[in-house]
């Protein structure tokens, strides 16, 4: 059983998940906030749709109207991790298929740098996740499946075009 959403307070901890949004979209930005400014180690956030788009994310540039450096490059960017998590699911959603395995619930890539996790959230939306390399593990999964628990129920059709529409006006 999942725990229930809790509403969303005033501040929005840095999303856009301010004006203009349905609650539903506020209580997403809310959860992934959350899940950002609770688990150590995580570098960037993206939900993406099953067709790859980037629903919502961590990164401040794309969540804020205020400009933010981004001279980290692709290593810092949601908008690459969307890209990211979206082949890499395909991947594996393929290699499921090829190995008769079932459904893909969780991917993870860990790598000298970093961590990479993709996790299925609903009707092949998926929350991907970069950490650092110090991440503990299992925390970081942990808390994934609370926000997929969480936020899976909600992300109808409706939801994620409103979700595309605010992170394409924040362009």
């Amino acid at each position: 059983m999942t725990a229930p959403m809790r509403s969303p307070s005033s501040s929005s901890g840095g999303t856009a998940a301010g004006f203009g949004l349905s609650s539903e979209a506020r209580n997403l930005h809310w959860l992934l906030t959350n899940l950002v400014e609770e688990v150590q180690g995580l570098l960037s956030v993206a939900v993406v749709s099953s067709d790859g788009l980037l629903l919502l994310s961590s990164d401040p540039a794309r969540n804020n109207e205020a400009a933010v450096d981004n001279s980290s490059g692709p290593k810092g960017s949601s908008a690459d991790l969307a890209t990211i998590v979206s082949g890499v699911g395909s991947l594996c959603i393929g290699a499921a298929k090829l190995m008769d395995a079932g459904g893909v619930k969780q991917t993870v890539v860990a790598m000298e740098e970093g961590s990479l996790f993709v996790m299925s959230i609903s009707d092949g939306s998926l929350l991907g996740v970069h950490a650092t390399p110090d991440c503990d593990m299992s925390v970081v999964a942990y808390h994934m499946a609370l926000f997929v628990g969480r936020a899976g129920h909600v992300l109808t059709p409706e939801l994620r075009s409103e979700l595309r529409q605010s992170m394409e006006s924040v362009r």
